[in-house]
Formats: structure tokens, C-alpha cells, sequence
């Protein structure tokens, strides 16, 4: 007697799995089917399209109006695309502000400052999951109420500390009341708990020591953990305008956000909008340059270790 054909629930009739092709053509199916059109609408296409408008549209908005004379921005009838396209707003701000300068100032100060805090994060996070610390749940406790203490309650002990220490109107200044990061400690622990202990067991027993086993191990494994952090410290680094404008008095140390404030007594002019606009594209883009570039490694880094 034939025994009946088992139909795997994966695989389907005859065991052979569907190709990709064939599935992302089925969810189109199913998805745009007339029962589940309006669930794919509402639920799916609709927040997208809401969240473009809301965040899309102000920045093309910002981005296509610094390229504007002011005769297309103080107009009755505006349009979307500048219709004599120009680099004078441009021009301006580099009048205004000592560009290279602050951009350099920038660039050292989130590089340094990032690369420090990444290593610090990783560091700590590896020890409080594999060295054995006495007190290492009150430490991780102390980490925890330091994410929740907003940064302006530190500003004024973190002042007097920098100026008695001769900072003031300085890069490491600037860098060094932020060398810890609480967030990034705190993700990288819960990823590093994550991780099969029997991995690090192994390493050991092959006479592998903490840092053959962090750098070897830990690191490689977490590239989209540490991407994720990277990625938020840098943004971070780059955009900080409270405390350098706190700690620097001089032009040639400010940074790009604090130097671009000294566009602030233009605002009341008539046609300044461009030379603003202008402004805060040269803060945004380099952000979003590196949001892109890290992007794909974010998700990954935020769910890692959510599924078992």
C-alpha cells in the first residue's frame, strides 16, 4: 500500500522549496489582494508616506533653499526647485564664519572623541559579562541611573573641573567630560550576554586571554552592536553645541555648530533665510553621509539577541 505524499510545510509538494523570487511575488500577491488592501494601505504605506512628508520634506525644503537667491525664498509664489540656482548663501556663510576652522575643530573632536567612547564601551561591556567584578550589578546599576541624569545637570561641576584643570578654549576640553558613554555600555552588555558562552569557554581552555578573546571574539562577532553605537556617538560628537559653547570663548576653537551661531545676528535681515539654510546643510550632510553608511548595521545591532 503507497504511503500518502507528506507535504513539507517549508519546502512545499515534492520538497522542493520556492524560489526567492517566487515568495517576494506571493507577499505582493497576498499583500495586494482585495481583502488586504486596505490592511496594506493603512497600516503599511500610509505611515510611510506620512513619516516622508513630515521628515523628508522640510529637509529637501532646507537643502534646495540654501541654492536659492533671496528673490525665490521672499516670494509670493514659491516653488520647490530653485529656478536660478546659486552658491552665493554658500559664499556668504564662509564670509561669516572661519569655516575651515571650525570644520576641522569638528572633525578632530568627533573623531577622538567617538573612537574613545566606542573603546570604552566595549571595554567596560566585556567586563561586566566575562570578568568576574566584585559588585558588578551595582556597577551596571550606577550605569543605568546615569542614563536617566539629563547632561545639564553636569554642566555646571563639569565647568569648574575643565577651567581648574586649564581647559577652557581647548579641543580636549571639549572631548573629555563626555569620554563615557552610558548607552553605548549598556547596549553593548545586553549584546555581549547574548553571545554562547561556550565560544569563549573554548578560547580559554586554548590559553586565550581577555584581550586575545575581546579583540578575536567579542569584536568580530558584534561588528553591527558596535556599528549601532559608533553610528549614535558620532552623530552625537558632531551635533553637541550646549557644552562647547560653554567651554569655548575663542573662534578658532569652536566647533561647526557653535561657529555656525555666529550667524545668529543675521537672522533679523531681510533675504537671510538662504545664508541660514546654507548653514544647516553644512551640519546636516556630513551626518547623513555617515547615517548611510552605517545604516544597514543599525537594525541589526538594535535587535540582536531580542529572538532566541
Amino acid at each position: 500500500m503507497t504511503e500518502p505524499a507528506v507535504v513539507s510545510p517549508v519546502t512545499g509538494a515534492g520538497g522542493i522549496a520556492p524560489r526567492p523570487k517566487e515568495r517576494r511575488t506571493g507577499d505582493w500577491a497576498k499583500a495586494f489582494a482585495p481583502r488586504n488592501l486596505a490592511d496594506t494601505l493603512l497600516a503599511g504605506y500610509l505611515p510611510i508616506l506620512l513619516a516622508l512628508l513630515i521628515i523628508v520634506l522640510p529637509l529637501a525644503w532646507m537643502i534646495l533653499s540654501s541654492f536659492k537667491p533671496p528673490s525665490e525664498i521672499l516670494t509670493l509664489n514659491p516653488t520647490l526647485l530653485p529656478q536660478e540656482p546659486t552658491l552665493d548663501n554658500y559664499a556668504a556663510v564662509a564670509e561669516r564664519v572661519p569655516l575651515l576652522t571650525v570644520l576641522r575643530n569638528s572633525v578632530i573632536v568627533t573623531a577622538v572623541g567617538a573612537s574613545i567612547k566606542v573603546l570604552l564601551a566595549v571595554t567596560t561591556a566585556y567586563a561586566l559579562v566575562f570578568i568576574r567584578v566584585r559588585g558588578a550589578n551595582l556597577i551596571f546599576l550606577g550605569i543605568l541611573v546615569a542614563l536617566m541624569v539629563p547632561p545639564e545637570v553636569s554642566m555646571l561641576p563639569n565647568y569648574l573641573t575643565i577651567s581648574s584643570l586649564g581647559g577652557r578654549n581647548t579641543l580636549w576640553g571639549i572631548i573629555l567630560p563626555g569620554l563615557g558613554t552610558a548607552f553605548g555600555t549598556f547596549l553593548l552588555r545586553q549584546h555581549f550576554k547574548a553571545l554562547p558562552r561556550e565560544i569563549f569557554e573554548a578560547a580559554e581552555l586554548d590559553g586565550a586571554g581577555h584581550l586575545r578573546k575581546l579583540f578575536q571574539i567579542a569584536v568580530p562577532v558584534s561588528v553591527p552592536a558596535i556599528a549601532t553605537v559608533a553610528l549614535v556617538t558620532i552623530v552625537n560628537e558632531w551635533n553637541n553645541f550646549l557644552w562647547p559653547l560653554i567651554i569655548i570663548d575663542s573662534p578658532d576653537k569652536m566647533t561647526l555648530p557653535v561657529g555656525l551661531n555666529l550667524l545668529q545676528s543675521i537672522e533679523s535681515q531681510t533675504g537671510s533665510y538662504g545664508i541660514l539654510m546654507a548653514g544647516a546643510v553644512m551640519v546636516i550632510v556630513p551626518v547623513l553621509v555617515i547615517f548611510a553608511a552605517l545604516q544597514r548595521y543599525v537594525v541589526a545591532g538594535l535587535t540582536q539577541g531580542a529572538v532566541k
